[in-house]
């Protein structure tokens, strides 16, 4: 527990975390607050899955683009301007109801276009925070294993705010949450001070990184497995005749990275991160198959915890990655990226999912995870720079012409850009 101990005894770390996870709330109660206030109004599924989705999408565009903004011009100024723009479109949501469904449509686009983004700029924080290696994969450690609580609490807080007030309450309750967290973060100095390093104009950004890409284009996959379990439990809950065991299945998995998160976190591992990514993403893919045994309940759930229990080490790892081999100045909307990819990979599941479970049945559904997790492994295994034994003169930051050259595709032990470097990559 020193780990964790260092990471809060750093100088305005409570702050930081407690403010940022209360901002990020709703990111666990928009969809859902949405849903639920459409449906109330009367609103058909067709609709409702529409807006859903546009909701969803709108974030995902989002995210990136406010990073880069933030990456030019700060964290304090581009928060408080998204986070008070997409409350507004919360209430404008609540407000206007349903009558015009023009405008309904705007207000949820508004809403998750200018979600304030609030976990890259914490994660962006941390190096300039901690002075360690170690404490600073504690504080990737530590955030990764609570982002499961906002998707525990996210939920519960909308479904009270609904029980005691009424559907647009929720809108109301999603909206000051994210004003009330990302102003208080806000408060923060180190949140008013930061500024990225400067940048190459490029219109990649960070894609520009070989490693990133392909550290995204496995993250698209895990969230691919992530997505697939929403639906596989609801399905799974039905065939069992007990409704209530979706959410019971989900929050063992939500459990399970909790604990691997906390875990991972406490002391030193062997090796290097990128090295640790192939193991914890191997692991991850073994312990999704046996869900295809398609068990008794109780079994299913101690299954499905187990299946969690690498997800946030993984994403720790990549989180500690994706800070050294962004190029500079990029950091923040790399990040972002990451929640982008990872969203748009939970969608692509939910989608498999619905198909294989209408098609295929309960053991084609489980049969998914395991075999996105297994596709995930493949361009980090085929990379030169994800193995443990890589010499540190393949630096992927090495100035052009000191190193491989660069190549597409898969390879991945080429330049991040001409000229850049970073010292932080031999400890990665």
């Amino acid at each position: 527990m020193r780990t964790y101990t260092k990471v809060l005894a750093t100088r305005h770390a409570k702050h930081l975390i407690t403010s940022n996870l209360v901002g990020r709330l709703p990111n666990g109660m928009g969809v859902l607050a949405i849903v639920l206030f459409l449906r109330a109004n009367g609103v058909s599924y067709q609709w409702i899955g529409a807006l859903s989705a546009a909701y969803a999408l709108a974030s995902a565009i989002g995210g990136p683009a406010l990073g880069r903004i933030v990456d030019r011009r700060g964290q304090a100024m581009v928060l408080i301007v998204a986070a008070l723009g997409s409350s507004a479109g919360f209430v404008v949501l609540a407000a206007a109801g349903t009558d015009n469904l023009g405008v309904t449509a705007a207000a949820v686009v508004v809403a998750g276009l200018l979600t304030p983004p609030l976990e890259p700029c914490l994660r962006s924080l941390w190096p300039d925070l901690l002075s360690d290696k170690d404490t600073l994969v504690g504080a990737y450690a530590l955030d990764a294993a609570l982002q499961e609580v906002i998707f525990v609490a996210g939920p519960l807080l909308a479904t009270a705010a609904i029980a005691v007030v009424n559907p647009a309450g929720a809108l109301w309750t999603t909206a000051l949450t994210a004003t009330i967290g990302t102003l208080v973060f806000v408060a923060a100095p180190p949140v008013r001070a930061w500024r990225a390093q400067p940048r190459k104009p490029d219109w990649a950004g960070p894609l520009r990184s070989a490693p990133v890409r392909i550290l995204l284009l496995a993250l698209l996959f895990v969230g691919t497995a992530v997505g697939v379990l929403a639906i596989a439990a609801t399905a799974y809950a039905e065939h069992a005749h007990q409704p209530d065991l979706s959410g019971y299945l989900l929050g063992a998995n939500a459990g399970g990275a909790l604990i691997g998160g906390l875990v991972y976190g406490v002391r030193t591992w062997p090796g290097t991160s990128r090295g640790q990514i192939r193991w914890l993403l191997a692991a991850l893919a073994v312990c999704y198959w046996p869900l295809a045994i398609v068990a008794a309940p109780p079994v299913t759930l101690i299954l499905a915890l187990v299946s969690g229990v690498f997800l946030a080490p993984l994403l720790a790892c990549c989180f500690v990655v994706i800070g050294a081999v962004a190029p500079q100045g990029t950091v923040t909307e790399a990040f972002a990226w990451v929640v982008t990819i990872f969203m748009a990979g939970t969608s692509l599941g939910s989608a498999a999912a619905g198909v294989a479970v209408q098609h295929g049945g309960l053991t084609t559904a489980f049969l998914l995870p395991g075999l996105a997790g297994t596709v995930a492994a493949v361009p980090i295994f085929r990379s030169a720079y994800f193995r443990p034994s890589r010499p540190a003169t393949d630096d992927p930051n090495s100035p052009a012409g000191s190193g491989p050259e660069p190549v597409s595709g898969l390879a991945v032990d080429s330049v991040l850009a001409e000229g850049e470097s970073d010292s932080r990559i031999d400890a990665v």
